[in-house]
């Protein structure tokens, strides 16, 4: 970790994060939000983070649209292929977003020890995820889509479908 990222992630206080999210692009981050300084983040107009939630942009590109709500204790990490959420989405509170993932292929060397892979996170417009949710890497979710609580979704998801389970399978079609 090089230390432009300890300064920005350790001695940087969060109210002075909020601040600087709100003058910069006019969004609400709450002082108890633990949200990396980054030149990788950005974060739509209106859109609000909750307490406890933690959001990692230090190592690839992380978007978030306009008016979407991110709640409390969330989890989103990018890595290189970046996480880019839509405008007007609902991320309910426990959800994690991780945009990174080890190859598992060598049995002679550990999995923490492999090499890591990074494909990106799709979320589109309008979307909501219920509590608890995990999104894998290299997730496509189409507009509209709601996502049951506690479902894992990796894969592509079409637009204007409800979605459950583990791994999350269409259950039924919005109309």
């Amino acid at each position: 970790m090089n230390i432009g990222k300890i300064v920005r992630r350790f001695l940087v206080p969060s109210p002075l994060v909020t601040v600087i999210y709100l003058v910069k692009y006019g969004c609400k981050v709450s002082p108890k939000a633990e949200v990396e300084l980054s030149s990788l983040l950005r974060i739509g107009k209106h859109s609000e983070i909750a307490s406890f939630a933690k959001i990692k942009a230090s190592d690839g590109p992380l978007e978030i649209g306009q008016n979407t709500n991110i709640g409390p204790g969330c989890f989103i990490s990018a890595s290189k292929g970046g996480v880019y959420i839509g405008d007007y989405c609902l991320i309910s509170p426990n959800v994690s977003i991780i945009g990174n993932n080890y190859k598992y292929n060598r049995l002679d060397v550990p999995i923490s020890q492999q090499e890591k892979t990074s494909k990106g996170i799709k979320i589109g417009n309008g979307v909501w995820l219920g509590a608890g949710v995990a999104i894998l890497d290299g997730t496509i979710i189409g507009d509209g889509v709601i996502v049951a609580p506690n479902s894992v979704v990796s894969g592509k998801i079409p637009g204007n479908v409800i979605v459950q389970g583990n791994p999350a399978k269409v259950i039924f079609t919005r109309r």
